[in-house]
């Protein structure tokens, strides 16, 4: 996987970006390897870096009185940053963190900032992605606020029926909101029907 094959992907399946923007972009984004439980981004770390996930899945988590709360997923195709940071230039509350061993595209602050400027595709692009992110986090609220636990598990595989295969249980309980224990017998329950 190199950074053009990866530009052309988010350029075809986000908002197509013109020739001379996805060379500047090139220029400006940096391939980023990461491996199994590397930490991208720590708590309390100011990050100014947008990631595409070209390959792999992430996750966002807060460590709250030594527990471990999961609270975003991002796989193939997605864009995932410390938002809080990012925006507000202020310490990360959580930690990104790789969940299987990922291919990113690395993209800083300063060069969004700037290729949004010089190109409206670019601008566009990230009129997308907010309005994407914005949207799941709505679902996100609405699902933890008014479904059940067994509601929640079920409309998670129905957005990503191959979750389980990629990520630890423990993880996907807590980004639902509920006890490991009450993930495990939703799931026993759902295998016996």
């Amino acid at each position: 996987m190199n950074k053009r094959t990866i530009i052309e992907t988010f350029s075809t399946s986000i908002y197509e970006l013109p020739s001379a923007c996805k060379e500047e972009l090139y220029s400006n984004a940096i391939l980023k390897q990461v491996a199994k439980k590397e930490i991208i981004v720590h708590q309390d770390q100011i990050s100014n870096k947008m990631y595409f996930v070209s390959q792999g899945a992430m996750r966002a988590y807060y460590l709250k009185e030594g527990k471990d709360i999961t609270d975003w997923f991002a796989f193939e195709n997605e864009f995932i940053c410390a938002i809080q940071s990012y925006f507000n230039e202020i310490p990360s509350p959580h930690f990104i963190e790789a969940i299987e061993p990922s291919i990113l595209l690395e993209i800083s602050k300063e060069s969004i900032a700037y290729l949004s400027e010089k190109y409206r595709a670019f601008e566009r692009l990230g009129t997308i992605s907010t309005t994407q992110t914005m949207l799941h986090l709505q679902e996100r609220i609405v699902s933890l606020q008014f479904e059940t636990a067994h509601q929640k598990y079920i409309n998670l595989l129905q957005k990503r029926p191959n979750i389980e295969l990629r990520v630890p249980l423990i993880h996907i309980a807590s980004y639902l909101g509920i006890s490991l224990e009450t993930l495990s017998r939703i799931r026993a329950k759902r295998l016996k029907t």
